[in-house]
């Protein structure tokens, strides 16, 4: 499956996420539909390398395909994004653990925790995990997870490694319960005393600088900033878009109503047009931004100056789409902030999404600057 394929199939997975938004709400997780609709139109297999039979694509094509999918449920999107990044940052496994992961096809579902928590204590041939990791987006429809532990090395160093672990070692934890992102089910995950072979781990420092001590694709060999940030980018990107055109169809329905001079929550219908026409700029321009850091990212040999770059790109991006989002939102009507209207769960979805810690402006802002005054 091509690039460009992924991103029509991505269109595909929109309609089928909007029907089951509301369900999925409900759920708090993807209905099983919407996650078969995700596998089907290549996200897992989207980086996952040629030779176990994955698309090993780029990073510009994820992007567009993930924010095709946002303008109809965010939520699919994000598992859709995660769903294949998880498979780039797999390609850091030693052959034996990709084998594991892609021996029987390259569709295969990850979940993973990328934040360090649990205990290892070393045995013959690998670890004993036990622990509690969370936000695992995703997690349900897993087959396998990686998990960020630091664990006792050979020699009596202790290293931060992901661990792969397969879905029976490992238990699902109910605490997912957001304003928005509701249907990403990104629950907790739990081992108690599994047994990991070294072979189902990497480090973590080699997935930060995108190196290994075998060959990498091309879009697994770049460090993690600079692709990391644009996951989650993607479907607030696309979240816009759905924002923007539910609130033009509400304020175009208003105006075939035929009511001379009305207003829009107490606004004149002006001011709703240039909202609406800013509010389309400003998502232009962001889209702009995104699309620049991904081609960084595919163009590859990316230095310090660049990855900051990238990472301002990343951050004023999404800024920028939330306050486009939220001028929107008191113009928009009341009954655009229905719980059955997309508009407000759009708005949900953009706001706690660009919370998100990799899309903060301040620290990619201030990095930028360190580096832009040096002498």
């Amino acid at each position: 499956m091509t690039g460009s394929a992924l991103v029509k199939a991505a269109r595909e997975v929109a309609d089928v996420a909007a029907v089951h938004a509301a369900a999925s709400e409900a759920a708090r997780r993807l209905v099983p539909e919407v996650a078969r609709a995700i596998v089907g139109a290549g996200f897992a297999r989207h980086f996952v390398p040629a030779r176990w039979g994955g698309t090993e694509g780029n990073v510009t094509d994820s992007l567009l395909a993930t924010a095709a999918v946002a303008e109809g449920d965010a939520s699919a999107a994000w598992v859709a994004s995660i769903a294949a990044s998880l498979g780039r940052m797999a390609t850091f496994l030693p052959e034996e653990g990709q084998r594991a992961v892609w021996g029987t096809g390259p569709d295969t579902f990850i979940a993973c925790a990328l934040v360090p928590g649990g205990e290892a204590r070393e045995v013959d041939g690998g670890w004993r995990v036990s622990g509690l990791w969370p936000y695992l987006s995703g997690v349900h429809f897993s087959e396998w997870a990686l998990v960020c532990c630091p664990v006792p090395m050979p020699g009596g160093e202790r290293e931060v490694r992901f661990l792969l672990v397969p879905r029976s070692a490992y238990e699902i934890v109910d605490t997912w319960f957001p304003v928005g992102m509701r249907a990403t089910g990104s629950d907790s995950l739990r081992l108690a005393d599994v047994f990991v072979p070294y072979a189902y781990s990497f480090a973590r420092a080699d997935l930060l600088a995108g190196r290994s001590g075998a060959p990498l694709p091309a879009a697994s060999a770049v460090p993690l900033k600079a692709v990391s940030a644009l996951s989650f980018a993607g479907p607030v990107l696309g979240a816009a878009k759905g924002a923007l055109r539910e609130f033009s169809t509400a304020l175009a329905g208003r105006r075939a109503a035929g009511a001379p001079g009305h207003r829009v929550s107490g606004t004149s219908e002006a001011a709703a047009e240039l909202a609406l026409a800013r509010t389309a700029g400003e998502i232009d321009a962001a889209e702009l931004l995104l699309r620049r850091a991904a081609a960084v990212a595919d163009a590859g040999a990316i230095d310090d100056r660049a990855l900051a770059r990238t990472s301002l790109d990343h951050a004023l991006a999404v800024d920028m789409l939330a306050g486009a989002v939220n001028r929107l939102t008191p113009l928009a009507g009341t009954r655009s902030q229905s719980d059955s209207a997309p508009f407000q769960r759009f708005w949900r979805d953009v706001n706690t999404a660009a919370g998100h810690t990799v899309l903060q402006f301040e620290p990619a802002a201030r990095a930028f600057a360190g580096l832009a005054l040096e002498a």
